[in-house]
């Protein structure tokens, strides 16, 4: 791949990392990063799995920035970006058994646990106030 290439790649994707960054939430870009948050993270902690595609756009980003409007919200926010920090989406994939590979998706974790998550046929078919109002419903459960 051209320097270029991978330059216009990033300026394309950065907006897309930045719609959820100005919430709050944190890129885990390396598997070490994700080792060292999510195993750890005490509470509860959501982690989205971002994507290029247009589910990720039209439904989960906005249906996490709504969802963490709420009273009720996580502890700790991560994102992984599938496609483009492949070997941190891979590592936080590991947390997500017994559900395959998806993105985008979004977990909640509970003191390292998976206690919740939504795969991309959950996402992709449906509008972003129905995955904000299922991750509201979600927050209420787990993190009181």
């Amino acid at each position: 791949m051209s320097m270029s290439f991978e330059r216009y790649m990033l300026d394309m994707v950065q907006p897309m990392r930045d719609e959820l960054t100005r919430h709050g939430i944190k890129e885990l870009r390396t598997p070490e990063e994700v080792e060292a948050s999510l195993p750890e993270s005490k509470g509860t902690a959501l982690v989205v799995v971002n994507s290029v595609c247009g589910c990720a756009a039209g439904q989960c980003r906005p249906g996490v920035a709504a969802a963490l409007q709420h009273d009720i919200t996580p502890d700790h926010l991560y994102t992984v970006f599938a496609g483009q920090d492949k070997e941190a989406t891979a590592k936080a994939r590991e947390y997500f058994a017994p559900y395959p590979p998806s993105s985008p998706s979004i977990a909640l974790m509970k003191d390292g646990e998976l206690v919740y998550f939504i795969e991309r046929h959950q996402i992709e078919n449906r509008s972003a106030q129905e995955i904000s109002a299922d991750l509201t419903a979600a927050f209420e459960r787990f993190c009181r």
